[in-house]
């Protein structure tokens, strides 16, 4: 079936449908494309950085924990996956597996990101999950054949599409939609109350979710008090502290950070220092201004 009896063979609900999704997905993988931050490491959108956030109240943590350790590898394959479906499914080739992906996508991103939304239909992943499984069950339904099959033809059909998804991620790279912004930039203008100022002693450390979403480590020492970003600026990964070596260490490369100087590296791959978060006492909080 070409492309344009695939359009007029459909009835209406299904056109509809299949332009709503195709057009999504497609516009989903421009928007991560060009956002310079989200293969940066230590930005605030960085994909290291969410999958972290992610993993800390989804049920497919031990999932989510073993991802964060090649970030960057995983956001491209976001990328390029959703510039492919969303390709596949408008110009009708391999329609039925495109089908398929963007299902099992919208049920990872369900049970990563949306799964605690409360009530559960104001997770938008939710409904597109039941979407893509209701197009999918159709278009595999509708086939004569179950069994997949590649002649000359839908190879180069296939290969097309790949051509069409790297294409749009380098074209999304190279026309960002603005500079990169800085980890520590709010992202919210009310200040985030993180502890009750008397419970942090001289000496302790406290961990954190930041206004930004991402891992953060508090600390009060003789001087006062500051926090860094606990996302590695290397791949991402959570660093934790060290209480004997007074140091954050990455669990997964080695990376070593020095709190108490700038958060500059001492060891490990990464030559950049974790990122700054503006912290301050606020009345008988501490919080993130």
């Amino acid at each position: 079936m070409n492309l344009k009896n695939s359009w007029k063979n459909q009835i209406w609900p299904l056109r509809i449908l299949r332009a709503w999704l195709g057009f999504t997905w497609i516009y989903a993988g421009w928007d991560k494309a060009n956002d310079p931050g989200f293969l940066t490491s230590g930005s605030p959108t960085f994909i290291g950085s969410q999958i972290s956030a992610f993993a800390a109240n989804s049920p497919i943590d031990f999932a989510l924990n073993r991802l964060i350790e090649n970030a960057t590898q995983i956001g491209i394959l976001i990328m390029v996956s959703e510039f492919a479906i969303g390709a596949a499914t408008l110009l009708w080739i391999a329609p039925t597996a495109a089908a398929l992906g963007g299902f099992l996508m919208s049920l990872t991103l369900w049970l990563a990101s949306t799964w605690n939304v409360e009530p559960y239909f104001l997770a938008s992943n939710s409904a597109y999950t039941i979407l893509w499984l209701t197009y999918f069950l159709f278009l595999y339904g509708s086939r004569r054949s179950k069994k997949i099959s590649i002649d000359r033809r839908g190879f180069f059909k296939l290969s097309s599409v790949a051509a069409i998804a790297i294409a749009g991620v380098a074209l999304g790279r190279f026309f960002p939609k603005g500079t990169l912004a800085s980890s520590s930039a709010s992202t919210d203008a009310k200040a985030l109350q993180i502890l009750e100022d008397a419970a942090l002693k001289v000496g302790d450390t406290h961990n954190f979710t930041s206004k930004a979403g991402t891992p953060a480590v508090l600390f009060r020492t003789n001087t006062g008090i500051f926090a860094y970003s606990a996302v590695c600026t290397h791949e991402g990964c959570s660093v934790s502290f060290n209480s004997a070596t007074k140091n954050l260490q990455c669990p997964c490369h080695g990376a070593i950070f020095d709190p108490f100087d700038g958060a500059k590296v001492l060891d490990g791959p990464t030559s950049q220092p974790l990122a700054k978060i503006t912290v301050k006492t606020e009345g008988d909080w501490i919080v993130e201004s």
